[in-house]
């Protein structure tokens, strides 16, 4: 699989709390053209947050060749996996495989601690969410086979006001 050549990928640094910010508000702005502007119109993340996630070595950037972020993926380790929490990247920066490329940048460091799963909850019919995670190898996980970390997750969604009908979590294996 070819994965997004023009660009590196590192972890996220102090410096780039503010982009990540700016990146996550853009991309949020697509849900405008599938009829949910209420993602549209969250704010990004408390800068807070976004410290604390980069203190903890989980968020990876990918940065052009001008040293510019132009995407993100944050995640969370877990025990036996780790959930990719958010996977954004410019609007002008599409369709270039940099979500592949920062999903395999989690991967890889999945691997690095013997971890073989990833899992993440994403929109079932938003082209860029299950549909897309589909094509990078993750399946659907049954309502049945949620374990208690994720149904939690699925609380925490709930209270934030998210509709949890139109959701679904997935993982895929790590080899």
């Amino acid at each position: 699989m070819q994965y997004a050549s023009n660009f590196t990928f590192r972890l996220a640094g102090p410096h780039d709390a503010d982009a990540i910010r700016t990146i996550e508000f853009e991309a949020g702005q697509r849900f405008v053209s599938v009829g949910m502007t209420g993602i549209a119109d969250a704010p990004p993340m408390e800068l807070e947050f976004v410290y604390r996630k980069i203190d903890a070595q989980q968020i990876v950037v990918a940065v052009d060749a001008d040293a510019s972020c132009v995407g993100f993926v944050m995640f969370e380790p877990q025990p036996a996996r780790f959930y990719v929490q958010e996977v954004d990247v410019l609007r002008s920066h599409a369709g270039q495989r940099i979500g592949a490329a920062l999903i395999e940048q989690v991967a890889q460091r999945a691997l690095a601690q013997q971890v073989t799963q990833l899992t993440l909850s994403t929109f079932l019919e938003v082209p860029w969410n299950a549909p897309y995670y589909r094509r990078l190898g993750f399946r659907d996980i049954e309502e049945a086979d949620l374990d208690a970390v994720l149904i939690a997750r699925r609380a925490a969604h709930i209270a934030r006001g998210l509709d949890e009908s139109k959701r679904v979590f997935m993982r895929r294996d790590l080899t």
